[in-house]
């Protein structure tokens, strides 16, 4: 049994860019109010972690590094991904770590997003799934913040993003694996939403901003998560559905995560 759960119903519709072409720069968090996060907050280092299938690992890539290293430059954020054969626990997907500033990170994760989302949808000729998923990777002792008293501060990111949102038990079958996957369904202005509320009350634990430099660590699995990251010199921040998966990957009808 997954623990808490709660989902939201809400189906709405939301647009994404066309193509292969990288959305442009945005100039706020999908224009929500972030009016509880001060300048201090919004400039102190942090980072998310997310899963994406090793295909559309190659897409935010790029030719070259070509798209990560304009996803960084219009973002201001850090990329990095595991290498191709180093996965999640229990997946076949592979890793991105997105860090900065909390704006950076928002935009940089809209631009990922974006760009795969687009790509399907000219791939299927069809609208992006409303109730498609994002699955982050959260520290266990992070969860309990993101799950609040009785429940109460995951319940209030429900209402407030409208998005679904779901924690995967802890999973014992991986010896050291500390992790566990915060599964997000909705359009993508709602996900962008509940990642910036999730990422904000992240951002106070001591522990989760302490991680942010420490190795990618799993048993079998031993990667130091910079591989494919590409630096922009104006920054100065350093930063398949498995059986612990929250059941999904970011998709339209098909799997594109």
């Amino acid at each position: 049994m997954e623990s808490p759960s709660y989902n939201n119903n809400n189906n709405s519709n939301s647009n994404s860019s066309d193509g292969d072409e990288a959305p442009p720069p945005i100039d706020s968090v999908t224009d929500l109010p972030i009016e509880s996060l001060n300048l201090e907050d919004n400039e102190k280092p942090s980072y998310i972690r997310f899963l994406v299938s090793n295909g559309a690992a190659g897409s935010v890539i790029g030719k070259g590094g070509s798209t990560i290293t304009e996803f960084q430059s219009q973002s201001g954020a850090r990329i990095q991904l595991s290498r191709n054969n180093e996965f999640f626990p229990g997946t076949s997907d592979r890793i991105v770590m997105v860090s900065g500033g909390i704006d950076e990170i928002l935009n940089a994760v809209e631009l990922i997003l974006g760009k795969l989302v687009g790509e399907v949808n000219v791939e299927d000729g069809h609208d992006f799934d409303p109730r498609a998923k994002v699955r982050l990777i959260v520290p266990n002792s992070s969860c309990g913040g993101i799950i609040g008293k009785g429940g109460a501060t995951i319940k209030s990111f429900i209402e407030d993003s409208r998005a679904g949102i779901k924690i995967s038990p802890q999973d014992n079958s991986y010896s050291g694996l500390n992790d566990r996957l915060v599964t997000l369904t909705g359009s993508m202005d709602e996900q962008i939403r509940a990642i910036y509320l999730i990422l904000t009350k992240l951002s106070e634990d001591s522990y989760y901003s302490q991680s942010m430099n420490a190795p990618f660590s799993y048993a079998g699995v031993n990667f130091s998560a910079s591989p494919y990251g590409y630096m922009v010199p104006s920054v100065g921040i350093l930063s398949q559905n498995g059986q612990n998966g929250a059941g999904g990957k970011f998709q339209n009808q098909k799997e594109i995560l």
